[in-house]
């Protein structure tokens, strides 16, 4: 193309529209501002080279934070720092939370250490805090992380911005490493519950509302509220109960497969992959395995571990990957015995709960208000004709032979705590035809099966069963179900050198939290949940 026809070209482009050009211009003025603070965060940052106290503040450098030096120096957590320690030189590192100048000579640093905060105090002292250092001090970026030396101070009055009631009387201030100027979402407005933006709204001030895609997106500030790190607390506290629940019960954690040959639940609701040119799924429960397991010779056995479900569940409950909370068992007589592990260990899970983490679920109810969960001491059983006939009583018809789905089963819920009192019960004897192929039937009626649900709040958490343990008659459920035997030969071939009655349930840990806390979203008590839109971060 020759010169004045490239001249043409480019004078034949569309100008752009002031409305384009508008948006540029904010868009420079806002990295403008963006720059500016930066440079002027990195001033403050600067060590006066004058200040005799220099080397009691600054950044550290990354030779000193590569492990550098042992050290023998004692940190004090900052949900340790109480009244106690009084005049005690401690060393504390966190998050710089809130920073507030009082004049140049004062500064008050708000440092918090997972949901605990406390306030250090930086005032201008000879030989102990210099002008320059409280500058430092309040040209910090929210969220850097800093370690502090100074002394435990307690004040006159309560403190009504940290969660400790002691104060640090800051000596040293070193920065670990400084975070973004602006963050793209602060943890304030993160950990703002409803009632208080509408509160302000009715007042006529305008809060900002956090949206859960923007928490997901910036989970790494998000978990950081008092709220998720009481959420996290407390899923951490329902796992430990539950393995030391039945560790104490005679049960033996196993850990199953995840790359199996096969669907180990039925349907289409799996992730397929290539396994060195076989054909191969991530498991959707641990199943089959842990039917082995009791195969091989384990009397009780119980795992912790990752499912997947490929399911296009786009609901409050579902997700793509979640924690198990699996259990199987021998069974002497009857399938009640699996009921009976689930009545003692919910039971035992909730008082604990109720007891170790009083703090942590206030934290919680405090951004999202929910009332406590009532249960009874012997768990709640109704069988499905029951729960079908309180439905009919209430002018609600279901299929007494299909499942219920999520209006039925809340309806029933308030049916239950209506008459009973509890909002955790068991309801059993389910029509077989919603059931996994491995379900053994009832003897009184093949219509219904040995299998039972549980629900918190209306809502369904756990499945449960006794298993098939004939090899010919697992064969012909599977195949009435739809799926190829041949992909489950070795599962089957277990139960073909002697197998014993056995049963279990499965339950997801995400849904667990999220229903005794009275959560509107699964992906709430997920780390970082994968759903059908969700793969990172």
């Amino acid at each position: 193309m020759s010169s004045e026809e490239s001249m043409n070209a480019a004078a034949d482009e569309k100008k752009p529209s002031k409305k384009e050009l508008a948006k540029l211009e904010r868009q420079r003025k806002r990295q403008e501002a963006a720059a500016a603070s930066a440079t002027a965060a990195a001033a403050s940052l600067s060590i006066s080279a004058d200040d005799p106290l220099a080397a009691s503040y600054g950044e550290i450098p990354l030779n000193d934070l590569q492990s550098k030096d042992l050290s023998s120096a004692l940190w004090t957590p900052v949900k340790d720092l109480t009244c106690e320690l009084k005049d005690t030189p401690v060393l504390i590192q966190g998050h710089a939370q809130a920073i507030r100048a009082v004049g140049k000579k004062m500064a008050f640093l708000v440092v918090r250490e997972e949901c605990f905060t406390v306030q250090c105090v930086l005032t201008v002292a000879p030989d102990l805090v210099s002008p320059q250092m409280v500058k430092f001090a309040t040209g910090l970026s929210r969220e850097s992380i800093v370690d502090i030396e100074g002394i435990v101070s307690v004040p006159s009055q309560p403190i009504t911005g940290a969660s400790q009631q002691v104060e640090i009387q800051v000596r040293k201030l070193y920065c670990v490493n400084k975070a973004v100027p602006i963050l793209p979402i602060n943890i304030e407005d993160a950990a703002r519950s409803e009632a208080e933006i509408e509160k302000a709204l009715q007042a006529g001030e305008q809060l900002v509302r956090v949206n859960q895609d923007t928490r997901l997106n910036y989970r790494v500030l998000d978990l950081r509220t008092p709220a998720n790190q009481g959420i996290f607390t407390v899923q951490c506290e329902v796992e430990e109960i539950f393995r030391q629940y039945l560790l104490s019960n005679g049960f033996r954690g196993i850990h199953t497969p995840k790359l199996i040959a096969g669907s180990s639940e039925g349907g289409a609701a799996v992730f397929r992959l290539d396994y060195k040119g076989t054909p191969a799924c991530l498991a959707q429960s641990p199943q089959l395995h842990k039917q082995m397991a009791i195969c091989g010779g384990f009397n009780r056995v119980f795992e912790i571990g990752a499912v997947y479900r490929a399911e296009d569940s786009f609901t409050h409950r579902h997700l793509c990957e979640f924690i198990g909370l699996d259990v199987e068992m021998r069974i002497k007589k009857h399938y009640s015995e699996v009921m009976d592990i689930v009545d003692g260990l919910f039971v035992k899970m909730f008082d604990t709960l109720n007891e170790k983490c009083a703090k942590e679920l206030e934290a919680i109810n405090k951004q999202y208000p929910f009332e406590k969960l009532k249960y009874l001491r012997k768990t709640l059983r109704l069988t499905f004709e029951e729960g079908v006939h309180m439905l009919k009583e209430a002018g609600i018809e279901v299929d007494p032979f299909g499942d219920l789905n999520t209006e039925t089963e809340r309806k029933l819920g308030q049916l239950v705590l209506e008459k009973y009192g509890t909002e955790f019960y068991i309801l059993h004897r389910y029509p077989l035809a919603v059931r996994p192929f491995y379900t053994m039937p009832c003897h009184d009626n093949s219509k219904y099966s040995n299998s039972f649900d549980v629900f918190i709040r209306g809502e369904e958490i756990i499945s449960g069963a006794q298993r098939i343990h004939l090899p010919e008659f697992l064969t012909e459920r599977a195949q009435a179900c739809g799926i190829d035997v041949s992909t489950i030969s070795t599962y089957i071939d277990a139960f073909r050198y002697g197998a014993p009655t056995h049963g279990g349930f499965g339950v997801g840990l995400e849904r667990v939290v999220m229903l005794f806390c009275a959560l509107n979203n699964i992906r709430k008590t997920s780390l970082f949940p994968r759903d059908p839109q969700r793969i990172t971060p």
